[in-house]
């Protein structure tokens, strides 16, 4: 199963390398300039920084695991941003 989430912002960049580097210490991560991937227990996470957008790829191999990804994806992105407040993450299943 898989999901994904176009995000604007303008620190695509940096956003996407300290999700990779946080994650990196529990889980294998890596990144370069513009990709990341993270590979948790329950899926794999893609990342691809833009400079006005930070794209979020979600694959999992059931729902429940899909939406634990998407969660936590989500929430740790908005931890990082949080002088963007109004900051929103809107997952689409199957893109």
């Amino acid at each position: 199963m898989k999901s994904s989430a176009t995000v604007p912002t303008a620190n695509a960049g940096r956003y996407m390398v300290q999700l990779c580097k946080h994650f990196g210490h529990k889980v294998p991560a890596e990144w370069n300039d513009h990709e990341g991937k993270i590979t948790f227990e329950m899926g794999e996470a893609a990342l691809r920084a833009a400079p006005e957008t930070l794209m979020l790829v979600a694959q999992a191999g059931d729902l429940e695991s899909l939406s634990r990804l998407e969660k936590v994806m989500d929430s740790h992105l908005k931890r990082f941003a949080f002088r963007e407040p109004d900051m929103a993450v809107e997952w689409r299943r199957g893109a």
